[in-house]
């Protein structure tokens, strides 16, 4: 089939410089959600070249070999896909359209872990080295839209869509968008969030199996000469004489929660090593920590008493969400509505800034878009490399007079106001409670991209302690996924990542999950500048919350926000809490067992 250049939009005019690639569009439909199980069903690739201009199209059909899944949602029946090739035979065609091209799709992690997966069964790598992700691209541009799903977007770009959930159609919509995309990038000068492939998130960092978390509270630690009770927390350090396997094995099938590293909630440690030279010992001497030997341990194993179990929180009928409705700026808040972005000053007064800022009821952009509405200029703030888009854009620029005066009394509303209630901009420590309507959560941070030098995005999958139950959940570049998939780390750009969180899915023993950022070499939170944080629900929907952060210039971690749970209710937490020292030691506080 033919595509008409129509679905691309307006490209008579070529794209400046930064903005013109070879492009690679894709679309797979597929029979679950996870890569590393589920198949491809149907995939689509539509190449477009620098200019804009449509220069190629594939799409198949793909026999996976196994149950299609959600017919219901992409309608490919058994028959259907019975009798069209299985991905080996197409990956050949499919590699030759992606080679050399920036990889494009909406959601693109989701896309690109597929693709890596069925190439990896085929014997094949994924010819890949950039990718760009559509919704990343439009959730920067901070466009007056509900959402972001592809329909939504379609609709405000005027593309026409045919077949939701069809590859191929789902495909042609994209370029239309994509193209769109790049124009209203390219006008405000907003740099394109490419992503590195293979990234840090990669067949070979893969999950383990979901471990099961202890099904009982920590009941302390243990007394001198008293029994083990169920859900203390055990660590073994040094040799064993039974097997390291089978002692975990026993200990967890009598409802002991065994643990990696020590820390001061742990119940006790098992060692033979009377002289205390490992880490984990030397930890539980500072600590306080009861040591047992190995005997002692097995006796007591014997005869573990019963321990209080962890309840599922009592789930309430649904609330609506908490939103800020749109409404005439008040007295005590005339600056609601509006977004700013500060320029120039010393970190300090940009930081004071933005916190009045809030106070006035306006938030704080970390970069320029389509959302900014007013442009703060401090002390050589005119020397900003941005300056020259602001003026072209005809934004209101302002002096530090605005913010002393209040406002501008009765300033204009934006142009374009969005056609969503405006998300609730919260201070630092700032706490709102999540609608139940919701239980997949998108915590997403961003920031202005640094000259130089990396900012990467954790998580710590917490439980009632404040503590990791394994060390596989502490989820970051490396394994970007926790054992039970209830948390992950996308990677959309430079300078933005996302943390997504299954609420639904978390066992009850999980009460936190703690969202960090970390600098590498020497750089520091100070140079980055303020990082926003924004929670929003799954799916591509507006962010409900956003907070700037400026609580760090010499720091080199960052705890951003945190989701928790208040009896039945889980909450957001705007956080900001920096620290001097690396990602390793944010990460042994959490109790993660970090080598070195």
């Amino acid at each position: 089939m033919t595509l008409g250049n129509t679905a691309f939009g307006s490209l008579t005019t070529p794209f400046p410089s930064d903005y013109a690639h070879e492009w690679a569009l894709v679309d797979v439909e597929t029979s679950g959600l996870v890569a590393r199980r589920d198949r491809v069903l149907s995939i689509a690739v539509v190449t477009m070249g620098p200019d804009g201009e449509r220069t190629g199209e594939f799409s198949t059909l793909v026999n996976p070999g196994c149950d299609p899944g959600p017919v219901h949602v992409h309608g490919l029946t058994r028959e259907r896909l019975s009798g069209a090739p299985d991905f080996e035979q197409v990956a050949g065609e499919v590699e030759a359209l992606l080679r050399g091209r920036v990889m494009v799709a909406h959601n693109a992690q989701f896309d690109y872990g597929f693709l890596d997966h069925e190439f990896s069964r085929a014997g094949r790598s994924l010819p890949v080295s950039r990718r760009l992700c559509t919704l990343a691209l439009n959730r920067r541009l901070e466009l007056p839209t509900p959402d972001l799903k592809l329909g939504t977007l379609a609709a405000h770009y005027g593309v026409p869509q045919t077949k939701a959930h069809d590859a191929l159609d789902d495909t042609r919509v994209l370029a239309g968008i994509f193209g769109a995309s790049l124009r209203e990038a390219a006008r405000i000068g907003l740099a394109l969030p490419l992503v590195s492939c293979p990234p840090r998130q990669n067949a070979r960092f893969a999950p383990s199996p979901p471990k099961t978390p202890c099904a009982y509270r920590n009941p302390g630690r243990l007394a001198e000469g008293g029994p083990l009770v169920q859900g203390m927390k055990v660590a073994i350090t040094g040799e064993t004489a039974t097997a390291r396997t089978e002692l975990i094995a026993r200990s967890v099938a009598a409802g002991l929660n065994m643990v990696g590293s020590v820390s001061r909630h742990t119940s006790v440690l098992v060692t033979d090593d009377a002289v205390a030279r490992s880490t984990k010992a030397r930890r539980a001497a500072s600590e306080g920590v009861p040591v047992i030997d190995e005997a002692t341990f097995l006796r007591l194993l014997g005869d573990v008493r019963p321990g209080t179990p962890h309840q599922d929180p009592v789930i309430p009928a649904p609330r609506a969400p908490k939103r800020q409705e749109p409404a005439a700026p008040k007295a005590d808040k005339p600056l609601a509505g509006r977004r700013v972005l500060i320029l120039g000053g010393p970190h300090a007064d940009a930081a004071a800034a933005r916190t009045r800022l809030v106070e006035l009821g306006g938030s704080a952009a970390v970069n320029l878009s389509r959302g900014v509405t007013d442009v703060l200029l401090l002390a050589e703030g005119d020397q900003d490399r941005r300056m020259a888009r602001v003026t072209e854009l005809g934004l209101p620029v302002r002096d530090a007079g605005w913010l002393a005066g209040a406002g501008t009394p009765g300033a204009p509303a934006p142009a374009e106001a969005p056609s969503h209630p405006a998300a609730l901009v919260l201070p630092r420590g700032g706490v709102t409670d999540l609608p139940d309507t919701t239980q997949e959560w998108h915590l997403t941070a961003n920031w202005a991209p640094p000259a130089n030098g990396e900012v990467d995005v954790v998580a710590f999958v917490l439980d009632e302690e404040g503590q990791v139950t394994f060390d596989e959940d502490f989820v970051f570049y490396g394994a970007p996924e926790n054992p039970g998939g209830t948390v992950r780390l996308l990677a959309d750009g430079p300078a933005e990542q996302t943390i997504t969180i299954d609420l639904a899915a978390l066992p009850p023993a999980f009460h936190r999950v703690a969202v960090a950022a970390a600098v590498d070499g020497d750089m520091t939170f100070g140079d980055i500048g303020a990082v926003e944080v924004t929670a929003a629900p799954g799916g591509g929907d507006a962010p409900l919350a956003r907070a700037t952060l400026d609580a760090a210039t010499t720091e080199r971690t960052l705890l951003l926000a945190e989701l928790y749970r208040r009896g039945p209710v889980w909450r957001f937490r705007a956080v900001g809490q920096g620290h001097d020292h690396g990602l390793a030691e944010l990460a042994r506080g959490y109790g993660v067992d970090v080598a070195g």
